[in-house]
């Protein structure tokens, strides 16, 4: 039995040094490969037209962002506040840059907490602006239902980007590559 406990705790010591850069890198990529595009999308729905889109928000952004404010104006958005377009040019921006700074590993944990912030501010946004209550959206946890878009599937995200969070990015980063470059060299 002592062999055995001896060989088990060998194995998986291996495995853990390995989940070290593995799982962050891991982590990046199924971010990449699931949620970079969504979030991609979701920002181009928000950009204005032409060149100066980047600075005014088109009427999809107040939309999703102030869906009751927007109503409330007449879907007029001259009649909304700097605070508004400042709130909705930052959803925007970090819609990009965020996902953008996860996937190539650069300032990762920083980039990954406000994804955490990003994606509650969105789940909450849809639950009380846009009235996301109904069971199949909203869902619930520990029910029988794994396919909720808001509880079930958001805080897989929420967990994916909390791994970034407490791991970092992982060897393969260009994190790890500053951090060895800003490091003095050893004689």
């Amino acid at each position: 039995m002592h062999a055995l406990v001896s060989i088990h705790d060998a194995v998986f010591r291996q495995v853990e040094r390995a989940g070290n850069w593995l799982l962050p890198l891991a982590a990046r990529f199924v971010f990449a490969s699931t949620l970079l595009l969504y979030f991609w999308n979701s920002g181009l729905t928000k950009l204005g037209d032409g060149i100066f889109g980047l600075f005014s928000p088109s009427i999809g952004a107040y939309s999703q962002i102030f869906p009751k404010q927007l109503e409330a104006a007449g879907y007029d958005v001259d009649q909304l506040g700097v605070f508004h377009w400042a709130v909705a040019l930052a959803g925007t921006y970090a819609e990009f840059i965020l996902p953008l700074l996860i996937v190539i590993g650069l300032l990762t944990r920083l980039a990954s907490l406000g994804m955490i912030g990003f994606v509650a501010v969105q789940s909450l946004t849809d639950i009380y602006g846009h009235g996301a209550t109904d069971d199949k959206t909203l869902g619930a946890l520990f029910d029988r239902f794994p396919d909720a878009v808001i509880l079930d599937q958001r805080l897989l995200w929420i967990f994916l980007l909390s791994v970034l969070v407490v791991k970092g990015a992982g060897a393969l980063s260009v994190d790890t590559l500053l951090r060895h470059r800003m490091q003095p060299a050893i004689a």
